[in-house]
């Protein structure tokens, strides 16, 4: 970290313009203050490679704190005081939801690279409310399914019912997160993600509890991931290459499908907060994140792998690197691929409902 220091002497103290003198210490406050920013984040944001440069590029300390899955990340929120936190990183569709909360500040839309943004990571329904844009897509991939191909061959993996049929009893680990398995089991019965209803809730239970009937375990992103590269399991349901990507070159026999019944898309999203003390150097640090060699660095941190949002990245990526992230077959995954569900508060607890059952089967 570049630090400034600033020494006041006697002589400044007897300053005979007051007011001089406390435009002095206003200005010095305020030049430290903006030595720091505080960002709320998903685990990928915490590598410093990513975050390194732009703290060298701006002199700056860049404060992080990790969370999973939004419930979390707003109670974290609610437990701050005004002004605490600077960035926030965000389930691209739950942006709505913190908007509605006053918790992000409007972006300058011609300041973003929305001319190079994969078109289908727009969302304007998720980003822009009253014509104003809250937060951007900054990278994206697919909850679907992770395997060995040692053991298991992609057409195993074809039709997404076998998951939970009991012809892999076992062999397979689930992602601990309600959206986007319940999402990939909608899709797998037929179900679009944006119309489910408390009324799908009773055959999507069915099959979630088949599915635990078979899993050998169920856990987050690192402990699913460790099962797999580990060789505990050969499948893990609610994977994909952020689970797989990053770990090919050692393990090339680690791979991912999208069944044919499709899969789940998530996307990741990032805002300044309404109430940042530095919105200035926050919008920089959103610019950097969005920027070709930002993104670069984000698709390939050391938590997990995904494919950038914005396009201009892949004049950065390794051949290596993209080939990893299947980034010429991205149109055709994005064409089959739906959003995680979005709930209203009746649907959501019932889904959660739902899910603390799977749990303790």
């Amino acid at each position: 970290m570049k630090q400034t220091r600033y020494s006041i002497t006697k002589g400044d103290l007897n300053l005979k313009n007051t007011t001089a003198a406390l435009a002095l210490l206003t200005g010095l406050s305020s030049q430290v203050q903006a030595q720091e920013l505080n960002a709320l984040v998903w685990c990928d944001h915490t590598d410093p490679a990513l975050i390194e440069p732009f703290e060298e590029q701006f002199g700056v300390t860049v404060n992080l704190k990790e969370y999973e899955g939004t419930g979390a990340g707003l109670s974290i929120i609610e437990q701050s005081q005004p002004g605490d936190w600077d960035v926030l990183v965000i389930d691209g569709i739950d942006v709505p939801r913190a908007v509605e909360a006053g918790i992000l500040a409007p972006l300058p839309k011609d300041q973003l690279p929305y001319d190079t943004l994969f078109p289908e990571l727009v969302m304007a329904d998720n980003h822009e409310i009253d014509g104003q844009v809250y937060a951007i897509s900054e990278k994206f991939g697919y909850n679907t399914v992770s395997f060995n191909s040692d053991n298991v061959s992609a057409a195993d993996m074809a039709d997404m019912t076998r998951l939970w049929s009991g012809d892999f009893a076992g062999r397979l680990a689930v992602y601990d997160y309600y959206l986007p398995v319940m999402g990939m089991i909608a899709v797998g019965l037929g179900l679009k993600t944006a119309d489910l209803k408390v009324e799908d809730l009773p055959a999507i239970e069915a099959a979630l509890i088949a599915l635990k009937d078979s899993a050998e375990s169920v856990g987050d992103i690192v402990s699913s991931q460790t099962a797999i590269a580990t060789g505990e399991v050969e499948i893990l349901v609610g994977g994909g290459e952020f689970v797989t990507a990053g770990l090919t070159g050692e393990m090339p026999q680690l791979d991912w499908v999208i069944p044919d019944q499709g899969a789940v898309r998530w996307s990741q999203s990032i805002g300044v907060f309404a109430d940042s003390k530095q919105p200035d150097l926050a919008l920089e640090f959103v610019k950097y994140i969005l920027s070709p060699e930002g993104q670069a660095r984000l698709a390939t941190s050391s938590c997990y792998w995904a494919m950038p949002a914005n396009s201009a990245a892949g004049t950065v990526l390794t051949d290596e690197q993209m080939r990893a992230l299947r980034w010429e077959d991205q149109a055709a995954y994005l064409a089959r691929a739906q959003l995680y569900p979005a709930p209203d508060a009746e649907l959501d607890a019932a889904m959660q409902d739902v899910w603390t059952r799977f749990l303790a089967h």
